[in-house]
């Protein structure tokens, strides 16, 4: 059985001392891909040289949400889309999106957004979309976008709307990713949502070092932990653990082109 991470931040100082034991884990638990998303250009230089490091490894460039403040126009649109063109291991655009739940600064997202749809458009590459808080504004810029631009693809990452909203994604093309938090017992709303999801547009992800899945809930996330949100999605949707994790490594090479 093979598994892919579609969401892991492994260049994070939580994972200094110790990557090579967690990266011994990872491939033990027969993870033979990663996607590493990217939170800010300037990380992209230490995310490359995991990518290198670990050949399972690919990654993404991107501006998160949450920094949307440090967008300086033209400087990191290039930054980015150079990024994107320089090595080849890049494989989506992101992680982006927006964030209403811990930053009032929207106009700026919806801008900063909006540019970084445009940068994986012209480099026909997938986007990693972080959505918090968000959605009905979220799905707005994506139907004006398309209209507008044309075709996009990618994924809503770390997922955890109502089954409505993940319609409103699957409508537009999006595959939806299910993070630790489908394994928690208090997430019945994710889990509805899971239910609904087309076998052939449904991800996994730990987006570690974040929201450890159960029975790890609480500690730091690591990308074996993957199996667990495996094992969840394989329970609510009746089938079984190996059927889940070929549809979404499946899924995830198909999206990324890996």
């Amino acid at each position: 059985m093979q598994l892919i991470d579609t969401h892991v931040h492994v260049n994070f100082d939580l994972f200094k001392e110790d990557l090579d034991s967690v990266s011994a884990r990872w491939q033990s638990a027969g993870i033979n891909k990663l996607v590493h998303s990217c939170v800010h250009p300037d990380e992209f230089e230490s995310i490359k040289k995991l990518s290198l490091q670990f050949p399972e490894l690919y990654c993404s460039v991107g501006l998160h949400p949450l920094d949307a403040q440090k967008w300086q126009g033209q400087k990191t649109y290039q930054q980015i889309l150079q990024s994107a063109i320089s090595h080849p291991k890049v494989v989506a655009i992101g992680e982006m999106g927006l964030d209403f739940y811990k930053d009032d600064q929207q106009e700026l997202q919806k801008e900063v957004f909006w540019q970084q749809l445009d940068i994986a458009q012209q480099l026909n590459k997938p986007v990693i979309i972080h959505c918090r808080d968000a959605s009905s504004t979220l799905r707005d810029i994506l139907c004006k976008f398309i209209e507008e631009k044309g075709t996009i693809t990618g994924v809503m990452h770390c997922w955890a709307g109502n089954p409505e909203q993940t319609q409103w994604f699957l409508d537009l093309g999006m595959y939806i990713s299910f993070s630790g938090v489908v394994t928690f017992k208090s997430a019945k709303t994710v889990q509805a949502s899971a239910l609904i999801v087309p076998s052939d547009r449904l991800l996994i992800e730990t987006d570690c070092p974040f929201l450890a899945p159960s029975p790890h809930r609480g500690k730091r996330n690591e990308p074996s932990y993957v199996i667990h949100v495996a094992e969840k999605l394989a329970q609510i949707r009746g089938e079984s653990l190996e059927t889940i994790a070929q549809q979404t490594y499946d899924n995830a090479c198909r999206l990324f082109n890996i």
